[in-house]
């Protein structure tokens, strides 16, 4: 009783200082003086009244949202003794790997740099600035000559990092239960299982209304959906983030889920939000990075080949370019496994007076990274809201799909979440697949990294993404992958080589994850 008092003092403290160095903060102290002028705010019971004041005004529902917010970010308190990187990842042999990792990418860019001949950063001439503003709504009509650049790491390399990855305590003497996995992932984490999930993903469940299913055309709207939107507009109109939280978790009703989405991560775009967007254009147009060349070539490889997001490649260099500078993006990595990369000024390598994060933001973007931007173009059309959007579900959720970290909705989790599932409950099909030399990891890890974006439907997507914002967890998607192997377990088993199994797999872009979802979790036999 006494540790939980201890833990939740330690809570409060640590979202008071937040909160305090917020722009809310100052609006709160500035709606608490102007108050003291109203005729019903008296001396004798002030406090009462300047808390009144705040529940009628509405600033109270504001001050709520944003300490759910935090409670949603925030790592559980950790011993006051622990050190920083405990915060960061418990365990020192991820933090090993993280580092590592780390280092390997860095020398992928360096050498990249060297054999470039390019700067890592260089201010643009005035008569290339003049000409980037001008072009600022159409960078998609530049063609810059990108040939010579590759993405820093793909996927598929980083899923060979996870597959080395190992527990030195376990390196002699493992348990039973661990050396019966015969999945790709070696490392000893709890993940859930199917009774686990079913209760996690309770809401989910046969008998609860769903968007993505119940509003199919066989189903009369008035049984789910009109009564569905009904509360998704009160839901909007009390602006209480808890209850759109919960609400979202049946799905959100296309025309409710851009306000939905911003309730919950709890963005409102004020004017200083709008004029911060703008100071981070201003230093895209002022300085050229060498990551900005690695966003133009990702973007050129992804979401310009994708036929749902090539027409949004304009807004995905503005968001891309942006968030690169954006030093704020530095607060996540206080509980990311990962630190972002230092440079240091020519001739001063080593003095860390002279060191510098690069890029501003601490994350390099690697094949793939501009896919997590553009479902969201669908849902917001206003540069500076669609930004703030993307920061807040990449420091909330999308950092944790490419660093090497146990926590549950951490890559390394989800990979084993999904090769425990499938060699448990479909044991045939995992031995099948692993024997002919087609372990499921290998297929399934790009769908996971990316969050399924250009794999699935954006309608199917969006409804995917409703549920990780829902439940605040990423889990989700290691089980809608086990339950595509799942529907196409017949195929499967009559394929003979890694191939064959990823033809058969190839397109995801009919499938109903719904149906899926509650098929594999509801009706599986346990």
């Amino acid at each position: 009783m006494l540790q939980e008092e201890s833990d939740l003092s330690l809570v409060i403290a640590q979202i008071v200082q937040k909160l305090k160095g917020s722009n809310l903060y100052a609006q709160l102290e500035r709606q608490a003086w102007a108050s003291l002028q109203r005729p019903e705010i008296k001396l004798e019971s002030l406090k009462e009244d300047i808390k009144e004041f705040f529940k009628l005004s509405g600033w109270e529902k504001k001050l709520q949202n944003a300490v759910y917010s935090e409670l949603n970010v925030f790592p559980l308190p950790s011993h006051p003794a622990a050190p920083p990187e405990h915060l960061k990842e418990p365990l020192v042999y991820m933090r090993k790997a993280q580092g590592s990792w780390e280092k390997r990418i860095l020398k992928s860019l360096n050498s990249m740099c060297t054999e470039l001949s390019i700067p890592l950063a260089r201010k643009r001439p005035v008569g290339e600035q003049k000409e980037l503003l001008n072009k600022w709504n159409e960078m998609g009509t530049d063609e810059p000559d990108l040939s010579l650049f590759r993405p820093v790491y793909a996927p598929k390399d980083f899923l060979e990092v996870l597959i080395n990855l190992r527990n030195p305590n376990y390196e002699n003497g493992d348990s039973l239960s661990f050396r019966t996995h015969l999945g790709l992932i070696q490392v000893p984490l709890k993940v859930k299982g199917i009774p686990e999930l079913k209760e996690f993903f309770v809401e989910l469940g046969l008998t609860t209304g769903q968007l993505g299913i119940d509003d199919s055309t066989q189903v009369p709207p008035e049984l789910f959906e009109n009564e569905h939107v009904r509360i998704g507009q009160k839901v909007l109109a009390e602006q209480d983030s808890a209850a759109a939280q919960q609400y979202i978790r049946q799905g959100s009703p296309t025309a409710l889920r851009a306000e939905l989405w911003a309730l919950i991560l709890n963005i409102s775009s004020q004017p200083e939000d709008i004029l911060y967007y703008e100071q981070l254009k201003t230093n895209v147009i002022q300085h050229d990075l060498l990551v900005d060349s690695l966003i133009y070539k990702d973007v050129k490889l992804t979401a310009s080949n994708d036929d749902y997001y090539f027409v949004f490649e304009d807004y995905l260099y503005q968001v891309l370019l942006c968030f690169s500078r954006d030093t704020s993006v530095l607060g996540h990595f206080a509980y990311n496994s990962a630190s972002p990369p230092k440079s240091y000024i020519r001739g001063k390598l080593g003095l860390e007076e002279y060191a510098v994060f690069y890029p501003p933001n601490g994350v390099i973007p690697f094949h793939g990274f501009s896919m997590y931007v553009a479902p969201l173009c669908f849902l917001y059309h206003e540069p500076s809201k669609l930004y703030q959007i993307f920061r807040e579900m990449y420091v909330r959720f999308f950092f944790r799909l490419h660093s090497i970290s146990s926590h549950p909705s951490g890559i390394v989790s989800l990979c084993l979440l999904f090769e425990t599932l499938l060699q448990t409950y479909l044991p045939q099909l995992f031995y099948h697949l692993r024997e002919i030399g087609a372990q499921p990891l290998r297929i399934s890890f790009k769908w996971m990294v990316r969050a399924f974006s250009g794999y699935l439907a954006t309608d199917q997507l969006l409804l995917l993404w409703d549920r990780i914002l829902g439940y605040n967890s990423l889990e989700i998607l290691a089980v809608l992958a086990a339950a595509v192997f799942a529907f196409r377990a017949v195929n499967l088993m009559e394929v003979t080589s890694l191939a064959a199994a990823e033809a058969v797999l190839a397109d995801l872009s009919t499938l109903k994850v719904m149906p899926l979802l509650q098929i594999f979790l509801f009706a599986t036999v346990t």
